[in-house]
């Protein structure tokens, strides 16, 4: 009996270690398939692309806030020609209106629109209104790269921002001069484009790189069980469709796109010298290299005092003795940083920040190692 229990103890231990290295595994396996992105976030699809619209038109409706005919010309033009569409001679007199203002009209036509669908439009002032609230867009077409019109954009104009003046003080917030239209352009014309008979289906990277252009094509050669995908260059993968997929590059393209790859990416420092910023890869890495930094500051403070005899005095007068204070700071606190060879991201910018030193001055430190041949990275100046 007790050899019995022995056995089944033993047994319950077993299996017990089993689900714990399953359960592991599980997990391990997870984070893993966390650390990769899909195919379809660094990828685009040859056809399935966006196309920008733009057009030239009027707002109306404004609360004297539009356009001063007298020095914007391309407005009265138009407003003098749309009166005249419709049946309005208005060359001969006077115009003085300030409710009206010339815009332009931007929007984006998404792929394969279909005819008769809405889309969003911008709304920009070009002339000198100060504000298109409460004005309405009237009809305007939108035409393409091809001079051809898409959509016809009309509606009234939201507009986030205002400003209020007066002789005193003045407010304002955002940008009273451009609005949108949610939905306020109708699409009239469709861009064709025949993706279920493609035989073969372009991939363009998004980030063009050897080594991530050539892991997409493992993954979909991997999926598919066959060579179909080759890389030609760093940013584009050349698929062809295999014959269970033909005739339906949309399955082929869905279930692409859903398969999960690891994005290489090169050594590189982001530098915006106007604002500070620094962005780093974590594949930077830096030779053995000693830093240091520091300034030499001199501080002179004036302060100036009043001399003056005392009271009832036959003699003496008020004068004004300088006095001068001046302090010269060499930052001898500052001491000599040794990075080692080989650090890793944060050692670097732990060592960076054990010198006390700011955002701009590590941008002047940064493409000092980078001169010194120390960097081993690609730094990039926004």
């Amino acid at each position: 009996m007790r050899d019995q229990l022995t056995k089944t103890g033993r047994l319950g231990r077993k299996m017990l270690q089993m689900a714990f290295i399953l359960g592991f595994s599980a997990l391990c396996g997870l984070q893993s398939a966390n650390a990769q992105t899909r195919i379809k976030d660094i990828v685009d699809f040859e056809g399935v692309r966006e196309n920008m619209l733009i057009g030239y038109g009027l707002v109306v409706g404004l609360n004297g806030t539009g356009d001063t005919l007298t020095t914007s010309i391309f407005t009265r033009e138009s407003l003098v020609g749309m009166l005249e569409r419709l049946g309005v001679n208005a060359r001969d007199d006077s115009l003085r209106t300030d409710n009206v203002a010339a815009v332009m009209v931007t929007a984006t036509l998404p792929p394969f629109s279909q005819q008769g669908t809405r889309i969003d439009v911008s709304i920009s002032a070009i002339g000198d209104s100060e504000s298109l609230l409460g004005g309405t867009l009237l009809v305007t077409p939108l035409v393409g790269a091809d001079g051809e019109v898409y959509a016809v954009a009309q509606g009234p104009i939201a507009v986030g921002g205002f400003s209020a003046e007066g002789e005193g003080a003045s407010v304002s917030r955002g940008v009273p001069t451009n609005g949108r239209i949610a939905s306020g352009a109708i699409i009239e014309r469709e861009i064709g484009f025949d993706l279920q008979g493609m035989d073969s289906v372009t991939i363009s990277l998004r980030n063009p790189d050897f080594t991530t252009a050539r892991r997409i094509a493992q993954a979909i050669n991997a999926f598919i069980g066959g060579p179909i995908a080759q890389p030609r260059d760093p940013s584009t993968v050349r698929m062809l469709v295999p014959d269970p997929y033909r005739g339906r590059t949309v399955a082929l393209i869905t279930d692409i796109e859903q398969l999960r790859v690891t994005p290489d990416m090169s050594a590189k420092v982001v530098v915006d010298e106007q604002t500070g910023i620094i962005v780093m890869g974590e594949n930077v890495r830096i030779s053995t290299v000693a830093i240091a930094q520091g300034n030499l500051t001199i501080r002179i403070t004036e302060t100036p005092q009043v001399s003056q005899p005392q009271p009832f005095a036959e003699t003496g007068e008020t004068v004004t003795v300088p006095r001068t204070q001046i302090e010269i700071d060499e930052d001898q606190d500052k001491r000599l940083t040794i990075v080692p060879q080989g650090v890793t991201l944060q050692e670097l910018v732990d060592g960076l920040n054990a010198l006390g030193i700011g955002p701009r001055d590590m941008i002047s430190i940064l493409q000092a190692i980078k001169a010194a041949g120390a960097l081993q990275a690609e730094i990039e100046l926004l």
